[in-house]
């Protein structure tokens, strides 16, 4: 059995501008999948989705006040009962973005920076790994609250935020699948708050960033929830790449917390231990096509047989940038996994750039389901050993606004002993992009988009 994933998209980019008045863009995105040998648990074994995301942005500035909107339009076609067709996919005429936004220099005193944000709004915090506007998926998160971004002297800067994440709706199939309109909602049952802290080091192509993030759940009268209650910590440190030196990122959360065990109100209550770790080293050689060669290490736990539940939540976080796409494939993420990686980049020219990968996958807990497939062994008998992905991505750009982007992902259970062969008769998992953007904007010059950095690797 083989799974083979193809996607076309087409991209209008979103500028950014600092100038007072108002600007308008569009963003458009064909992607065209089909797969054959689904690696995840209760689907087709082969399907077909054609997802179309379109994105129409309004900003205006006077001064040091803004106001924006942006509206979303995600839909598929095709598809039928055994397809995954979920919020992930579908979200139509939705108003992701509403919001006020107001700059104050010198604040709090001389070389101190104020920025505020009220309304709906989307969120890239960090390494995204927690908070994250995911741009490779077909549908994105959105967030309503404040947010408030200081910079101070010393190369010191904050970030707070206290949000009602935003629930996608429609959530049942038959709506979805319909591609009904249905504002999102937000409401005081699901928050998130916290924020990050963020020192430049010497050179200040590194940083050392702390962060902490509650996320408080609660069942409301239209969805009943595992009620979660988490606090993650974290602490990250990295270098950025450069030409002729090492780069390196480093970063760690742990999770703590409740959480029910299901549904069901009179669900048992468990306390959370949970942690996450990504490690990466490389090296961008001196050369025309800027080669990196980088090694990467990602640990993110599963749950066990003890007390407490111990399966790694990664909130809001994206995961195509570190391990694998969404879409189809989907398989591949932030929980239960143990996975060593090589990755080489390269950008041959302004128009060129190329990127392969090869990780190995084990689970962290074999009890426990490995990362987001739905594939588990609960006697812990198929072992840890989940398969090898292999991914590689070639992205040419045709003219300024436009490109032509392959890709491919494959990821394959080798012998008796691996835990996925051992639950899902599969073989081998294959995922391949083709892409196209290009820009419209009612001032200005077309740059790239700037979430376009999710197709390949990311900081």
């Amino acid at each position: 059995m083989k799974r083979f994933s193809f996607a076309a998209l087409l991209l209008v980019a979103t500028p950014a501008y600092a100038e007072d008045g108002l600007t308008l863009s569009a963003n458009t995105r064909l992607r065209y999948e089909t797969i054959e040998g689904q690696p995840r648990a209760g689907f087709n074994e082969s399907d077909d989705l054609l997802n179309i995301r379109t994105i129409v942005t309004a900003e205006y500035r006077t001064g040091r006040l803004k106001l924006g909107a942006e509206l979303y339009d995600s839909r598929v076609y095709g598809g039928d009962a055994g397809t995954p067709i979920t919020t992930g996919e579908v979200n139509t005429l939705e108003l992701v973005q509403a919001y006020v936004g107001y700059e104050a220099p010198d604040a709090f005193g001389p070389g101190a920076k104020l920025g505020l944000q009220a309304g709906r709004f989307t969120l890239n915090l960090g390494s995204r790994r927690l908070v994250a506007a995911d741009d490779y998926r077909n549908t994105t998160n959105g967030y309503t609250g404040i947010r408030a971004d200081l910079a101070l002297p010393d190369d010191l800067s904050a970030t707070l935020i206290y949000t009602l994440p935003q629930v996608r709706l429609p959530d049942n199939r038959p709506d979805i699948v319909d591609k009904r309109v249905k504002f999102d909602r937000e409401s005081f049952d699901l928050v998130l708050w916290g924020g990050l802290a963020t020192k430049k080091l010497r050179g200040k192509r590194g940083a050392i960033e702390l962060s902490y993030f509650h996320l408080r759940e609660r069942d409301s009268p239209k969805l009943a929830t595992r009620n979660r209650s988490l606090d993650t910590v974290g602490l990250r440190l990295y270098r950025d790449p450069a030409a002729g030196r090492a780069d390196f990122e480093s970063e760690t959360f742990y999770q703590s917390g409740s959480v029910r065990t299901s549904l069901a109100p009179t669900a048992t209550r468990l306390d959370v231990s949970a942690w996450f770790t990504h490690a990466e080293a490389g090296y961008t050689f001196k050369h025309p096509w800027s080669p990196r060669v980088a090694l990467e290490f990602d640990y993110a736990s599963g749950d066990g047989r003890g007390g407490k539940f111990t399966r790694f939540d990664t909130l809001f976080g994206m995961r195509r940038a570190d391990l694998a796409p969404a879409g189809l494939y989907n398989a591949v993420g932030r929980a239960n996994i143990i996975s060593m990686g090589l990755r080489v980049e390269a950008t041959p020219s302004k128009r060129l750039d190329a990127f392969a990968a090869y990780r190995p996958l084990w689970l962290a807990s074999r009890y426990d389901s490995f990362s987001t497939t739905g594939v588990r062994d609960t006697s812990g008998n198929s072992g840890r050993l989940a398969g090898h992905q292999i991914e590689a991505r070639v992205r040419y750009w045709l003219i300024p606004s436009a490109s032509a982007s392959n890709g491919t992902a494959c990821c394959s259970p080798r012998g008796d002993s691996c835990a996925m062969r051992r639950t899902l008769p599969m073989a081998e998992t294959r995922y391949i992009i083709r892409s196209t953007p290009r820009s419209a904007s009612s001032r200005g010059a077309w740059q790239r988009p700037a979430g376009f950095c999710d197709l390949g690797h990311s900081r």
